[in-house]
């Protein structure tokens, strides 16, 4: 049986709150920021990134500097919505995780460090997403 919260959420009595979700949110809100600050480096600063060849494996340091924005804006959002208990931002956030981890191995020439810390930081975000109950909450009403 299903009920609706005053927010207008479903909620599956018995999920109730999970502190997995909790931290898979705030996690993504810090991945999110960090790859914020990574896309504005990449912008403005592109010999901050050096490789061993000189340039990463794929496009150029401007058209890398927008990814990481965009997905860094997007993560920062999806971490809202897992902490607000919405189910299409813990789907979107199991899928933006998943593509930040492939873009971290991509950059992991540049940073290799940095880069295995964030995907097994990804990998975190995904647990936290997939591993509560449909119906869990972040938070606490």
């Amino acid at each position: 049986m299903t009920t609706s919260t005053p927010f207008g959420r479903a909620f599956h009595p018995g999920a109730g709150f999970s502190g997995w979700l909790g931290f898979a949110g705030t996690l993504a809100m810090v991945l999110g920021v960090f790859n914020i600050i990574e896309g504005l480096i990449a912008l403005f600063k592109t010999y901050f990134f050096v490789t061993p060849g000189g340039r990463l494996l794929v496009w150029n340091y401007t058209a890398w500097g927008w990814i990481w924005l965009a997905l860094g804006v997007l993560l920062f959002a999806i971490g809202l919505g897992v902490l607000a208990g919405q189910m299409w931002a813990r789907v979107a956030g199991v899928i933006l995780a998943g593509l930040a981890m492939i873009g971290h191995f991509a950059f992991m020439a540049a940073f290799p460090v940095w880069s295995v810390i964030s995907i097994a930081l990804c990998a975190l975000v995904m647990y936290g997403l997939i591993a509560p109950p449909r119906g869990a909450m972040g938070v606490r009403d």
